[in-house]
């Protein structure tokens, strides 16, 4: 697996983590608006231990989230990549499809460009069958990045394991895209 992962406009560069990238990483995790889909925010302690649980997917794996610069200028913008749930899921075993970024870079259709790059790595370099996403029912941010990148939802609706009994955010929603449909809609 290569180290950088540059995607096809050429605006983002998905690359392995690095120290410097932790305070910025911090920052994003602990932005309401960003978080607002999540139960919490996180502390930098639990930012920090996201970036250890890929790094030790890297290590083990040879891939999982990458951190996400811009290549015009090189700012750090948060997260895109593919990682195996820390939890076991309805749907398990599987791999995720996943995404955050900092809230100046929303709306600008990078979450799905570096998403296609993932799904990309996943169905070519990895030969998966399979790559899925979730994300709270009222997530309509990252639902419709889901279907610009070609996933279709399962209509397999879950509480999700990490979230309260209770909490508006424990029902999730599941989309999946298979290698074939990847091929037809994203000309693979």
């Amino acid at each position: 697996m290569p180290e950088i992962i540059e995607t096809s406009s050429e605006r983002l560069i998905l690359r392995r983590w690095r120290e410097c990238d932790r305070p910025p990483f911090a920052a994003l995790n602990a932005d309401p608006e960003v978080m607002r889909h999540f139960p919490a925010t996180l502390g930098r302690e639990q930012s920090d231990a996201s970036i250890d649980f890929w790094d030790a997917q890297f290590a083990e794996r040879g891939w999982s989230c990458w951190a996400v610069e811009l290549r015009q200028g090189g700012a750090f913008i948060g997260f895109i990549g593919l990682s195996v749930p820390r939890r076991q899921l309805p749907f398990s075993p599987c791999v995720e499809v996943g995404w955050r970024l900092a809230r100046p870079h929303w709306g600008q259709g990078l979450a799905s460009e570096g998403a296609r790059a993932a799904l990309g790595v996943g169905f070519t370099r990895l030969k998966l069958a399979e790559i899925v996403s979730f994300t709270s029912l009222g997530n309509q941010r990252s639902r419709a990045v889901m279907e610009r990148i070609g996933m279709t939802n399962a209509q397999e609706d879950f509480d999700h394991p990490a979230v309260a009994e209770g909490s508006p955010l424990r029902r999730h929603c599941l989309y999946r895209i298979t290698h074939a449909q990847w091929q037809r809609t994203a000309g693979g």
